[in-house]
């Protein structure tokens, strides 16, 4: 008999909305003391500026009122696992977006804080299992709102990245669901059990089809620190160059996960 499917990981609302708002925190405490020289220096994504990648923060929050305004779908129709394979399709949409939010908000500090309130007050007014039509289906909005710790960790590190010196922090609970999210959403995408994938202290998975492992020391073992994972996840760092940097450590004929990466662009 096949063994039994997990149960889909549990997050608590109140801890995730309070990640959401802390890891926001900590990008807008950042933005307000950069440089307008600062603030032009360009990022990894593509050709956004600092500005324009700071107006992609605001939209994470934004994102939720959006939908909100949207009609609630009848039933849900998504997985919070779905959100990383869908948010592809929104990209080209994304970047225009943060343009011309960056053009039309030169008082970056005033457009973040107006996007806090904005989230804040549509967690209040709304109950967690209220539908949001999101690119993944229909999801609650205590799930979507998980999403945005992913966005939020990304972007974050995507900051410190471009700004030499920055060096935002990673609120713990929104690096944690971040890191969790995606580590189930690998195992989602390479089913199996041959393979085990440690990222202290946040994540295992088991994931990759060949032999499963039942007791003792896993065959296959990866292992990798929280931002190393999320870099790998979401395309920010290759395989290989993790690898060559010593990154990540891979052990066993099943423990190569780059036909499985990136999760999500």
């Amino acid at each position: 008999m096949p063994p039994a499917r997990k149960r889909p990981r549990s997050y608590d609302p109140a801890k995730i909305r309070a990640a959401v708002l802390a890891q926001f925190g900590h990008v807008r405490a950042a933005v307000a003391g950069l440089t307008p020289e600062q603030l032009a220096r360009p990022t990894r994504l593509g050709d956004w500026t600092v500005r324009e990648l700071a107006a992609h923060c605001a939209m994470a929050l934004d994102a939720v009122d959006r939908l909100l305004a949207e009609p609630e779908p009848v039933r849900q129709t998504g997985r919070l696992l779905d959100w990383p394979f869908a948010i592809a399709a929104d990209a080209p949409a994304i970047a225009g977006t943060a343009r011309r939010l960056a053009e039309e908000h030169p008082d970056l500090d005033a457009h973040l804080a107006a996007a806090e309130r904005r989230f804040t007050a549509n967690l209040d007014a709304h109950p967690a299992g209220r539908l949001l039509p999101t690119s993944a289906g229909a999801l609650p909005l205590a799930d979507y709102a998980v999403t945005r710790t992913v966005e939020l960790v990304v972007h974050t590190d995507d900051l410190n990245a471009a700004v030499p010196g920055l060096d935002v922090p990673h609120d713990r609970q929104a690096l944690a669901a971040a890191t969790r999210l995606l580590a189930d959403a690998l195992a989602v995408k390479a089913p199996g059990g041959s393979t085990e994938v440690r990222v202290p202290p946040y994540a295992v998975v088991q994931c990759v089809e060949g032999p499963r492992h039942t007791r003792g020391t896993p065959p296959n073992v990866v292992e990798t620190d929280p931002l190393t994972w999320i870099r790998l996840a979401t395309g920010r760092r290759t395989w290989d160059q993790a690898l060559r940097d010593a990154e990540v450590s891979a052990s066993g004929e099943r423990a190569d996960l780059s036909a499985h990466l990136p999760l999500m662009t």
